[in-house]
């Protein structure tokens, strides 16, 4: 019986590692811009930890630099369907559907990031800027 404890709290301890460690293995290789081994990291996090909402976004941000656009825009809805109040998620969108014309949900976007943006929103004013400059 206490041995089978003590492999438990074995497996725990490196469960609840492996959790820390491949986002934080996953952020160093995406700063290196080795993109593709902290593509592999940070999936590898989502399976320890499925509502990593900052591995998603790390992950959109890696699908962008790649130009696989509609996986950076699942993985950034991804985001917002797991945590309704990421600011960064919704200008990140707002962003790509700008890129892509669709300016009535790049709006919609603009005004849920502002709804929830925790920082002074200049972003805001940027993001109404391109709405307004790629309609002309």
């Amino acid at each position: 019986m206490q041995k089978t404890l003590i492999i438990l709290l074995i497996l725990i301890c490196n469960i609840s590692y492996s959790k820390i460690g491949f986002f934080n293995k996953a952020k160093i290789q995406y700063e290196k811009n080795n993109y593709d081994q902290a593509k592999l990291l940070f999936e590898k996090d989502i399976v320890f930890n499925p509502k990593s909402t900052e591995s998603y976004l790390y992950l959109a941000k890696i699908y962008k630099k790649k130009q696989q656009f509609d996986e950076e825009e699942k993985n950034l809805k991804t985001v917002i369907l797991l945590d309704p109040k990421n600011s960064q998620a919704y200008y990140l969108l707002a962003l790509k559907q700008i890129r892509d014309g669709d300016f009535k949900l790049a709006e919609k976007n603009a005004v849920s990031f502002k709804k929830f943006c925790s920082i002074k929103c200049e972003k805001y004013q940027e993001i109404k800027k391109l709405i307004k400059k790629s309609k002309s």
